[in-house]
């Protein structure tokens, strides 16, 4: 199969021809449909993210067809869809686990960090990990549900019952957990970097009730707001913005450092809270809820060998919505 590999971070990836996986016990193997490229890869790729599996086939947002089964697997056929996400193995036997933190297990395991993922023509998974796609979304269309719209809807549930919500960095995950929050009937308010109208419109576009620069105030104090931009100076202005008992809701795997504010911004019960990975529950419960949006993805394709391509333009803030891959 061909796959592209990161042999070391700040690296470009090197296209190369590599055995086919077989998968374990409990795995399933998968012949890649399409592969959607995430700012986590980013983080990987330019060593923000401490120790990855070095060689690493990235890659986390997968969707593809099963076409071999390891022992003990009876969830899943040969022929079936699935998508598989950041999250790629968990102990089951840690106090995370089995209170249902599974995203805070000691010894979790990440695809295309930590074990290898979908920048490929094939990929193994653990079969307790992977997830059936909703037959109304293409291959293209529903790769970035898988870290994107996931981690997204997580974002969206630790901010709680807020009804006037603001996003700060409006790009894949923005642009699906708009669509799931008016659906809701929340309002959203868009914060984008200063001058970027193109930002700003695509966030109208995807109905989102106001949009500005991340240092404008917006009509009125926000319930909660969620940071998808790996900007920690965006913390404190996000505060300023908050109504009380509002929280800050971090969405990033990475953020530089956050600067020191007044705590009169964080009095008055407001909060600030990060989101780590996801758990299944969150994928079963966002997959039955995106095709009732029903949630649009805005997707630009790229080939495999492309991917250095598709990193740099994500880089470089050159694209509105999501970068897929198709081997």
């Amino acid at each position: 199969m061909r796959a592209m590999v990161l042999d070391a971070v700040r690296q470009p990836l090197v296209l190369r021809d590599l055995g086919e996986p077989i998968p374990a016990a409990g795995g399933v193997r998968i012949r890649i449909l399409a592969c959607a490229v995430c700012r986590t890869d980013l983080h990987v790729v330019d060593g923000e993210l401490p120790n990855p599996k070095l060689p690493l086939i990235p890659g986390h947002e997968i969707v593809g067809q099963v076409d071999m089964l390891g022992d003990g697997v009876t969830d899943f056929s040969v022929g079936d869809r699935v998508g598989v996400p950041w999250l790629g193995w968990t102990c089951g036997e840690c106090k995370f686990c089995r209170t249902g933190h599974e995203n805070l297990c000691v010894k979790t395991r990440f695809t295309g960090y930590t074990i290898d993922g979908g920048y490929a023509e094939k990929t193994v998974a653990d079969a307790r990990f992977c997830f059936r796609i909703p037959t109304s979304f293409s291959d293209v269309d529903a790769a970035p549900l898988l870290c994107a719209g996931l981690i997204g809807f997580r974002c969206l549930r630790m901010a709680r019952e807020a009804e006037r919500i603001g996003i700060y960095g409006f790009g894949a995950a923005a642009h699906i957990i708009t669509q799931v929050a008016r659906h809701q009937g929340r309002k959203i308010f868009a914060f984008t970097r200063s001058g970027d109208s193109a930002a700003q419109q695509f966030a109208l576009t995807m109905g989102a009730d106001w949009a500005g620069a991340t240092t404008d105030d917006p009509p009125g104090k926000l319930d909660a707001a969620i940071i998808f931009a790996p900007a920690g100076e965006l913390v404190p202005l996000a505060l300023r913005s908050l109504e009380r008992g509002g929280v800050v809701v971090c969405g990033g795997i990475h953020m530089s450092d956050i600067p020191s504010f007044p705590y009169a911004d964080l009095w008055q019960e407001r909060a600030i809270v990060s989101v780590a990975n996801l758990t299944r529950q969150d994928a079963i419960e966002f997959l039955r809820i995106a095709p009732r949006v029903p949630v649009k993805t805005h997707t630009k394709k790229y080939a495999l060998e492309d991917a250095n391509q598709a990193l740099d333009d994500l880089r470089c803030g050159r694209l509105t919505g999501a970068a897929v891959l198709v081997p």
